[in-house]
């Protein structure tokens, strides 16, 4: 059973009652009662948040740093750089207005938007 070594229960709800985003509030939450309750099992409590027991013990020895580190280093992902758009600002209007549309309307044979219909028309319409 993963325990806090440096941090507290206290120090955990602390922290909940400073973060504001849905994912930090999930992992002290689920550390919490993971923490809280003797019989349950981290697979347990982290299916509940629709994780896995290896999320949950990741982030119950993560958050044990907050004995010593600030809430937004522990709680919260680094930002990380996303994959570069392949579509201009102008393709990317262009691309919406259509799927506001039926397909019908941009040329396409079929009734309804789907997501292979929608990667088929970005292929064709915009070489991506």
């Amino acid at each position: 059973m993963s325990t806090l070594d440096a941090a507290t229960l206290d120090d955990l709800r602390d922290a909940l009652a400073e973060v504001e985003d849905k994912k930090p509030t999930q992992r002290l939450m689920a550390v919490i009662n993971y923490l809280e309750e003797d019989d349950a099992t981290m697979a347990e409590v982290a299916e509940r948040y629709g994780y896995t027991g290896p999320w949950l013990s990741r982030w119950v020895g993560r958050l044990d740093r907050l004995a010593d580190e600030p809430v937004e280093q522990v709680a919260y992902d680094d930002p990380r750089e996303g994959r570069p758009t392949e579509l201009s600002d102008e393709q990317h209007k262009r691309f919406v207005k259509a799927l506001y549309e039926s397909p019908e309307e941009v040329g396409l044979d079929a009734p309804a938007w789907s997501v292979p219909l929608a990667r088929h028309y970005l292929a064709e319409e915009f070489d991506v």
